[in-house]
Order: C-alpha cells, then sequence, then structure tokens
C-alpha cells in the first residue's frame, strides 16, 4: 500500500497545467473557439467565451504547444514543463492571415478603420480577388463588378458595348463612382466610365450599398464604389501582363511604384486592343473595333514623417467602332451602311497633401482637375461635346479617446460644352455645388459603435434658358453592434439627393438623338436604409464559416423621367409625381477550408419599381433573382484554380415582355513558377448569348433598331496570358 501510494504522488506531481488567454494581436478580441495542444497528443482544449485555454495532464519536460484557428496564423512555442510562474495566465497574440477580414482598412468613411470596427456597412474586394478578375479582363472594371453581390452592369449599346453600373437595381446615375476618392466619372462620361478603369493598380475596391451623399454629395443614392490605388513602399513592386482572347482582344500593361527616402513613385500603362466580332454572323458587332491607351504617372513627397504630397496625371484615350462589320471592314455600300464610333479623350490631374499633428490629428486636402471629350458619331448623325470638372475637397480629423470629428468642405465645378455643328438644343449645362460636412465615430461601449454625420449643401445648375438653385440637408447613421467575436451587425440610414442631368442610361441607348435640354425639372430626393447580421465561426479545426444576411430599403422622389413629346418630335425630361422604391435582400456565405480551399456563394433578391408607372411597375432590365457561386482551391504563390457560375432571373423589358433566365459557368486557373505566372481562363462555358433566343438587330439593315441588352452579346470566351511580378 504504501508503494502504490508513492508511485501516484509522484505520477501527480508530473502532471502539469498549462493556462493561457488568446486574443487577437490587432484588436486585442479573445479568439473564442481556438483550439489548443500538446504537440504530438491528442491532449488539447478549446478556448472558451474570454478566450482562455486550460490543459492539464502535460508531462514534465520540454512540450511544445500549438493553437490554432482559423484565418489566423498557427501559433507554436515550446515550454520547459513545469513553467516557472503559473499564477497568472499566459497572454497569447495570434496574427490574421492575409485572408481575415481584420486586417482590411477602409478609407471611404474617411475614418481609416478596420473594416470590422467600422460602423458603415462597407464592402471590400480584395487584391487577391483583383488579381483573379484581372486575369478574367485585364481591359476594365466590368467583369469585376459585374460578378458581386446586389451589383449589375447593364449594357446600354448592342453594337459598340457602352455600360453602366447598378446597385440594388437601381439606375447607374444613383451609384457614385470614386477613384481614390475623387469624384471624375459622371453625367457624360458615366456611359464610358467602368469601361476605362484599369485594375491593374488597384489594391481595393470599396462598396457602400445604400445612401452615401452625406459622405459623398450628390448622385450617392444607390451607393459609391471607391478604385483604391496601390501606393509605393519601401519595396519597390513592377508587375507586367500580357493577355490574348480568341475573340479578338490584346491586353498588355505594366505597373511599377518605389519608394527611396523622402520621394516615391507608381506608374500604371495599359494598351487594349479589340478586334471587331460577330459571333452570330449577322453582320453586326457584338464586340467593337476598339483600341484604348492608359498612362498614369504619380509622385509623392515625403515631406516629413508627417506630410505626404502627391501629385498624379491619367490619360486615356479611346476609340471604339462598332455596327455593320462590313463598314468596319471598309467594305461599305448602299446596304452596309450603319456604324457607331465613340471616341473620348480623358485627362485628369491630382494632387492631395496629407498632415499629421499630434495625437493622431490630420489635415487632408485634395483637388483634380478632369477634361473629357467625347464624340458619338452614326452614319447621319454626330454628338460631340467636352466635359470639365474641378474638385476641391479639405477636412480635419480630430482624435479623441474612442472618437474621431471630421469636419470639412468640398467645391465642384461640372460644365458640359456641345461642340458639334447643331446650333438648336443644344445640351450645355453646368452645376456648381458647395457643400460643409461633419462626422462624428464614436465607440460608445465595446459592444456599440456609431457613425453619425451630416452634409449641407447648395447646388446650381443651369443652361441657356433654365436655371435653378437648391438646398439639401442630409443627415446620415450607422450603428455597429459586435454582440460577441461570432456575431455582429449594422443599421444605418439617411438622406441623399441628384441634380437633373440629362445623361443617363435611357439617353445614351439612343446617343441623345431628338433630347431637349432641361427645363423645369428638380433634383430628386432619396431616403434609404440598410441593415444587416453577420456570424462568422470554426465548424472544427480546419473548416470556417460566415454568413451575411443584408436588408435593403430606397425610396426615390421626384424622379426626373424620360417622356416622348409627339407634337416637337423629342425626347424630354419631367419629375415624377410618384416615388421609385428598391427593396430587397442579399445573402452572402462563405466556407474556407484550410485556407487553401473557398466557396462563396451570394444571392439578391430586388424588386424595384417605378410607382409612376401604369400597369407594370417593375424596373425593366433588372433580375429580381440572381445568384452567385464561386469555387477557389489555391496554394499560395503556386496554383490557383477557380469555378464560377452565376444564374439571373427573369427580367422585365420595357415592352412588359418578360426573358429568360439564364446561367453563366467559367473556369480559370494559374500557375506560378517564381516570379512568372501563366493564366488560362474560360467565360460562359454555355455560350449564353441573347441572339440564341431572338435577333438583337431589326431591320432596315442599313438604319437599324436594337433591342434592350439582357444578358450577354459575345458568348463563350477563352483568354490566357502572362503575368510577370518583379
Amino acid at each position: 500500500m504504501l508503494l502504490i501510494a508513492a508511485f501516484s504522488i509522484n505520477t501527480a506531481i508530473c502532471q502539469n497545467t498549462f493556462n493561457a488567454i488568446v486574443k487577437d494581436s490587432t484588436t486585442q478580441e479573445a479568439l473564442i473557439g481556438a483550439v489548443a495542444i500538446v504537440k504530438g497528443t491528442t491532449n488539447g482544449t478549446v478556448a472558451g467565451v474570454n478566450g482562455e485555454i486550460t490543459i492539464l495532464n502535460i508531462p514534465n519536460g520540454m512540450q511544445t504547444i500549438l493553437i490554432k484557428f482559423v484565418g489566423y496564423n498557427t501559433f507554436e512555442k515550446t515550454y520547459q514543463f513545469p513553467l516557472d510562474n503559473t499564477a497568472k495566465p499566459i497572454l497569447i497574440y495570434l496574427t490574421s492571415t492575409a485572408n481575415e477580414t481584420e486586417e482590411i482598412i477602409i478609407s471611404s468613411t474617411r475614418t481609416s478603420r478596420t473594416i470590422d470596427n467600422t460602423p458603415t456597412r462597407v464592402e471590400t474586394i480584395e487584391t487577391e480577388e483583383l488579381d483573379e478578375k484581372n486575369n478574367m479582363r485585364p481591359a476594365n472594371v466590368s467583369m469585376l463588378l459585374h460578378e458581386s453581390t446586389g451589383m449589375q452592369v447593364q449594357q446600354t449599346s448592342a453594337t459598340s458595348g457602352n455600360a453602366s453600373i447598378r446597385i440594388q437595381g437601381l439606375d447607374g446615375k444613383y451609384t457614385q463612382l470614386l477613384k481614390d476618392g475623387y469624384p471624375n466619372f459622371g453625367n457624360f462620361a458615366s456611359g464610358l466610365s467602368i469601361l476605362e478603369i484599369p485594375p491593374l493598380d488597384l489594391k481595393q475596391v470599396e462598396i457602400i450599398k445604400g445612401p452615401a451623399s452625406t459622405l459623398y454629395g450628390g448622385g450617392a443614392i444607390a451607393g459609391v464604389v471607391n478604385f483604391i490605388s496601390k501606393t509605393p513602399t519601401e519595396t519597390p513592386e513592377y508587375s507586367f501582363l500580357i493577355n490574348q482572347s480568341h475573340i479578338g482582344q490584346t491586353n498588355i500593361g505594366g505597373y511599377a511604384s518605389a519608394k527611396n527616402g523622402k520621394i516615391g513613385y507608381s506608374v500604371l500603362a495599359l494598351y487594349n486592343y479589340q478586334k471587331p466580332y460577330d459571333v452570330d454572323k449577322d453582320d453586326f458587332t457584338e464586340l467593337p473595333l476598339a483600341s484604348d491607351f492608359t498612362i498614369h504617372p504619380k509622385l509623392y513627397f515625403y515631406i516629413t514623417p508627417k506630410a505626404t504630397l502627391m501629385l498624379g496625371n491619367s490619360y486615356t484615350q479611346g476609340s471604339r467602332k462598332g455596327g455593320d462589320i462590313n463598314v468596319i471592314n471598309n467594305k461599305t455600300d448602299s446596304l452596309h451602311t450603319y456604324f457607331e464610333l465613340n471616341k473620348t479623350r480623358r485627362n485628369i490631374a491630382t494632387a492631395q497633401f496629407h498632415q499629421f499633428f499630434n495625437g493622431k490629428n490630420a489635415l487632408t486636402i485634395k483637388t483634380s482637375f478632369s477634361y473629357y471629350q467625347r464624340s458619338i458619331t452614326l452614319s447621319n448623325y454626330l454628338f460631340k461635346g467636352d466635359n470639365y470638372n474641378t474638385f476641391v475637397d479639405a477636412s480635419y480629423a480630430h482624435n479623441l479617446p474612442n472618437q474621431t470629428i471630421i469636419v470639412g468642405g468640398s467645391i465642384i465645378y461640372d460644365k458640359f460644352l456641345q461642340t458639334d455643328s447643331v446650333v438648336l438644343n443644344k445640351k450645355n449645362y453646368t452645376t456648381q455645388t458647395t457643400g460643409i460636412y461633419a462626422q462624428h465615430t464614436w465607440d460608445i461601449t465595446p459592444i456599440i459603435k456609431s457613425e453619425a454625420g451630416i452634409r449641407a449643401e447648395a447646388v446650381n445648375y443651369f443652361n441657356a434658358t433654365y436655371k435653378n438653385t437648391e438646398y439639401f440637408l442630409l443627415p446620415r447613421l450607422s450603428l455597429l453592434f459586435k454582440i460577441n467575436e461570432k456575431l455582429s451587425s449594422r443599421i444605418g440610414g439617411g438622406m441623399g439627393y441628384k441634380a437633373p442631368t440629362v445623361f443617363t442610361e435611357q439617353t445614351e441607348s439612343f446617343q441623345y438623338r431628338s433630347l431637349a435640354p432641361l427645363a423645369n425639372v428638380t433634383a430628386e430626393r432619396s431616403y434609404g436604409s440598410t441593415a444587416d447580421v453577420n456570424y462568422k465561426t470554426p465548424l472544427g479545426d480546419d473548416l470556417f464559416f460566415s454568413i451575411n444576411q443584408m436588408f435593403f430599403y430606397t425610396i426615390i422622389n421626384n424622379a426626373t423621367v424620360l417622356q416622348w413629346d409627339s407634337a416637337k418630335s423629342n425626347y424630354y425630361f419631367t419629375n415624377a409625381t410618384k416615388p421609385v422604391i428598391s427593396t430587397g435582400w442579399e445573402t452572402n456565405i462563405k466556407l474556407i477550408f484550410k485556407e487553401h480551399l473557398k466557396f462563396f456563394a451570394g444571392y439578391t433578391y430586388t424588386d424595384a419599381q417605378a410607382k409612376y408607372l401604369s400597369g407594370n411597375q417593375y424596373l425593366p432590365l433588372l433580375p429580381r433573382h440572381k445568384l452567385n457561386l464561386a469555387l477557389v482551391y489555391e496554394l499560395e504563390k503556386n496554383l490557383k484554380i477557380g469555378l464560377e457560375s452565376y444564374n439571373s432571373g427573369t427580367q422585365y423589358l420595357s415592352n412588359h415582355t418578360t426573358t429568360k433566365s439564364f446561367w453563366e459557368v467559367g473556369a480559370m486557373a494559374e500557375k506560378t513558377f517564381g516570379k512568372v505566372a501563366i493564366f488560362i481562363n474560360f467565360e460562359n462555358f454555355a455560350d449564353v448569348r441573347q441572339s440564341r433566343y431572338k435577333t438583337v438587330v431589326n431591320p432596315p439593315h442599313s438604319n437599324p433598331s436594337f433591342d434592350e441588352i439582357w444578358t450577354h452579346t459575345e458568348g463563350f470566351v477563352v483568354n490566357g496570358g502572362i503575368k510577370v511580378k518583379l
């Protein structure tokens, strides 16, 4: 009995306990569900509600502790047991991998917070996904936006491929497009804007869905899309791309950036060429003969450790000629005469000064001057104009404990001059906008965070025969509830407005022919809100699950509506007496297995109606149901394989008939060999295109009309290329 007792006492002494608390290295928040184990054994535990872990029965000697949590780098450290000090738990901080959303810094809300702590709901498209979409469509960002949940790229021309972006089913004029916070892509430029923004120099894309006029003024009723550029770092970056598709598209581009002492630079250069493409052999192009070139240099001056000056200039020139392919190939005759030629020239000069003060307070001054020239030529018609835009914004951010207060003001001058030979009914106009704004971001408690803002703007718009001045007070409030590490919720709402313009998706579709200048119309005004619930949790050791459920509601009063005046044989705008209402929801699901295999599913339901219409009130060219599916397998810096599938439900056309629902299926692969990557991409395996359902072009051949575009026109596409990163 004495021998047994002695043996038991000795065994108990040799068993040790390991106590620790596991937290996120950035946010200091407990990582509930983190798995801790003694390496080489089955002895382990799971972190509790405060991140605490306790591993019992650890033998004496050198033992290695492993701690894992999906989305974080594995912690591994060897300890000598018994430990010298077991009175207090050991604090262990896990660092998130590049895939973890807490590392994403948001700039569109002006506070530069991590996305996890931003009260305003912001979606991001990160560098990894941007790189993947760059393989599919290096020329522009249209594919990137088209395949995002709750967004739609609407083609407005059957022959030249012009397009605009819609959010939550609303017309493209209600979405504000920004490049690094500069609003230079609206009005006359809007029909080609997303076709002239290359993705090669982008770091991330930030999307705010719902009212954002408090942040960025008029035009942000449906939301904001902010394209964020890369900036120089101490490690130089050089990347080059060559792409070729079987339908005749060629892309050659490069990006370079570096920082050396007090000077840095970045430069983007890209050339795109598209052969005319007639897939259904009806003599009319699905893709135009197109070429464009972009050069975008920036210089950064690091005046002091706290003061930076950026100077940049972006120049783009392009030509797109679609229509009768015989005309494009210089074989014009009495039957083959129709064409549509778009020529554009865009120059944007930008400057930004940023000064930090004590306590991280900061002054930011940014300005831009944009010149945009465009001509639209048809066989019997010409529309040509110049658009000038000047933008100045100054803001000061003051940081207090758990609070940030931002005050600022902006001035926007926008002028359009029609420069063709037309004398009557010129579309000339000028808009002058002056605004002041304030925003208060407050961490009220560790659970509740708020972001409240207000903007006051005066807008003066006029043409040769009409002028008006309006004043707007635009409040906004967003709340974030961080219920626990797994569950959070955001709710927000605000007001917005859109000054009247003749440049819309509808008028773009008929090249502004027979369109009267604005007269006796006022600005559109909106109220909107969004609410979401976000839940994320590990499902076992190697599987991570997250779901976001978002609801949206927007009402637009005083909508400007296009009408036909049979007496004058022209189109004109008037204000509707009843509103446009868009409601619906988005569901996004993500599954990540061992950080290599990722599955995404997104569903959008949109119910958008124009209450001023009689009979069918649903907005045309808008699928009520849309499903996005993607499966990606990736070994970092080695191999990437992706499968994507999208379903668009039935849509109403303007004549109240309905379209077919359709699926799109695609695949891509990329293999990396050191600093060189080879990629191939297959889009639209099933060759879905509108001409398979009905001929898009209607007679007569020499002066055709075109059906509204509700799906692909070009069909199946395969492309591939080479990327070099130094």
